[in-house]
């Protein structure tokens, strides 16, 4: 089975989507279409910007006919990133953009348009937060896509391969990913990508093992040749010899059984051996992760992201456009519950339309709840349709980046007013609708006390209270081994926290990394929290380790803990207890 070829070259980058794939390359070319940019006469003005509006309305075409095909072969599930794709598409600021810049500067239409994706590029590579910098990849696929209509260039088939083969591309658009046939692709590779970028987001929903970001595969491979990708490692194995090709096959089966074995754990309860019940919930940014929630027994989505709704476009979301967003999340998921954060932007989440300054210090500005409460005429209509989204299902809300009691009693007020006008109008909602607050920076730590006596539950955002606690930044590399969960600061931070909502009467509940990584979770057990949110995948290996720990036993482990004063003992001591005790359980 191994090409006689072999070099056994290994590749490392991002691993997008867990799975170990072998077979195969199939080269398929989605390279940028090159542009060379010419001047034009002001008499032939009105041809280019035609030539564009028709490429723009070419492109369209093909992404409703795409639409139109999977929802007719697989249903609706699915199609809501080709959706945000049209959006962009019909987005009046790429117009205005492009034919503006065919008409001052006088250019060809590819070369405006280049421009335009440009500036999209400039403003997004300014992002500091990974997942909001990503979105830069959809405004480049549709781009790209509206180039390919301009020079009448036709994209062959991601399907269009012989038996089952890896693909290797420069890049897959969302479109490529959703219009798979898992029965001829096994996997795929790509030059550019992040983990949060919408194709991975959907290969990760699909299970369509998947390794990205690494540049230079397609000028490095040739079709035909034999891939190994591990898409849990972002590991890449150019033409295999017999000895990896046997550890890569074992590897192979050895996953496939554990997944398996996960799989029977889907419908049963996280629940301790000494009967303690814990929610393990998901984190999720668009309806097409829904599925793979459901899929990994999630017990409902205890983070839903609104931000996409508000990025990747001029003009920001009216109320009904919020409402059936929000509603769409809430029917896919009944009768299980949604917990829905308000808008989370600001600093280096900016948003265009909200007219945001820049600050000299954006992490600690005019960001999240803060912006918000500034800007009530935008933070109203999510309210009012966050509300209205409630009357379909279990709907819970929650805010970001509290700072102290001052803080939420404004937003209760906000919300308060939001709930007058919608029975005024007889719009329903859930009268008795639960809020939260977001725990993540060290003042709502300290008097998370009094907080606990104005809302109904918590929720630690652990990759904010960590940074801010520790003063880290997470994203500088030169500052990243200082990024510490095991702290002690962070554990006793998190201890004061449920002890706080405990006392009050209300639940303890997790969004942040922590909450998914299962090395941490009889720490989190020991600790109290009673609802974990995570990504889809993690939900079942945490489950695993759950069932098979005691919370008298985990209580003891945190209290240990707590008596270390560094976060190196820390580790050290958690590891010794899980090697002793719970060593099967991470297989």
């Amino acid at each position: 089975m191994v090409s006689a070829k072999t070099s056994n070259r290994e590749l490392r980058a991002i691993g997008a989507s867990p799975g170990i794939a072998i077979g195969p390359v199939r080269i398929t070319d989605r390279s940028r279409v090159a542009v060379v940019e010419s001047e034009i006469d002001p008499a032939e003005v009105p041809a280019e910007a035609a030539r564009f509006r028709n490429a723009l309305a070419a492109a369209e075409a093909e992404l409703r006919g795409i639409k139109e095909r999977l929802e007719a072969a697989r249903g609706p599930e699915h199609l809501y990133v080709i959706d945000t794709h049209l959006l962009i598409l019909r987005d009046s600021m790429l117009t205005r953009e492009t034919v503006g810049t065919i008409e001052t500067e006088l250019i060809n239409a590819e070369a405006a348009l280049k421009r335009t994706l440009q500036k999209f590029k400039d403003f997004f590579a300014g992002i500091g937060d990974e997942y909001l910098r990503e979105r830069s990849g959809d405004v480049e696929t549709v781009i790209e896509r509206i180039l390919r209509c301009m020079v009448g260039q036709s994209q062959v088939s991601v399907n269009d391969v012989e038996g089952r083969a890896i693909i290797v591309s420069h890049d897959l658009s969302p479109a490529d990913v959703l219009q798979i046939d898992k029965s001829r692709v096994i996997g795929f590779v790509t030059d550019l990508g992040g983990k949060t970028s919408h194709s991975a987001i959907l290969a990760r929903a699909l299970e369509i093992p998947a390794v990205v970001g690494l540049e230079r595969v397609t000028a490095e491979i040739c079709d035909g040749d034999v891939v190994i990708i591990d898409g849990g490692t972002g590991v890449v194995v150019i033409n295999p010899d017999q000895e990896t090709f046997r550890d890569y096959l074992r590897r192979k089966q050895h996953y496939e059984y554990l997944e398996r074995e996960l799989l029977k754990l889907r419908d049963l309860p996280a629940v301790t051996t000494d009967g303690h019940r814990i929610l393990l919930k998901g984190n999720v940014e668009f309806i097409e992760e829904i599925p793979s929630l459901q899929g990994h027994g999630g017990e409902g989505i205890g983070l839903y992201r609104t931000e996409m709704l508000f990025f990747n476009r001029r003009e920001l979301p009216d109320e009904e456009e919020q409402f059936a967003a929000y509603a769409a999340v809430v029917r896919e998921m009944a009768p299980r519950p949604v917990t829905i954060r308000t808008l989370d932007v600001g600093g280096d989440k900016f948003v265009p339309g909200l007219n945001l300054s820049d600050e000299l210090n954006p992490a600690l500005g005019l960001r999240a709840i803060r912006l918000s409460l500034r800007q009530p005429e935008t933070f109203k209509p999510q309210l009012r349709a966050i509300l209205r989204a409630s009357a379909l299902g279990k709907v819970r809300i929650f805010f970001p980046m509290v700072s102290g009691v001052a803080e939420i009693r404004a937003v209760k007020a906000l919300l308060e007013e939001a709930k007058q006008e919608l029975r005024g109008e007889g719009k329903p909602f859930d009268e008795g609708i639960e809020i939260g607050i977001m725990i993540e920076i060290p003042s709502a730590v300290i008097v998370a006390d009094l907080l606990a006596r104005e809302v109904d539950f918590f929720s630690v955002g652990t990759n904010d209270l960590i940074q801010y606690s520790l003063a880290i930044d997470r994203t500088n590399e030169h500052l990243s081994h200082l990024y510490e969960p095991l702290h002690p600061a962070v554990l006793r931070s998190l201890k004061m926290v449920v002890d706080a909502a405990h006392a009050a009467g209300i639940d303890a509940c997790m969004c942040g990394e922590m909450a998914g990584e299962p090395t941490y979770l009889p720490i989190l057990l020991g600790l109290g929290f009673d609802e974990l949110s995570m990504n889809a995948v993690s939900i079942l290996r945490v489950k695993k380790i759950l069932r098979r720990c005691s919370r008298e036993e985990a209580e003891r482990l945190v209290a240990r803990a707590l008596s270390f004063p560094t976060a190196q003992e820390v580790e050290s001591f958690l590891q010794g207890e899980i090697a002793a005790h719970y060593a099967e359980s991470f297989d």
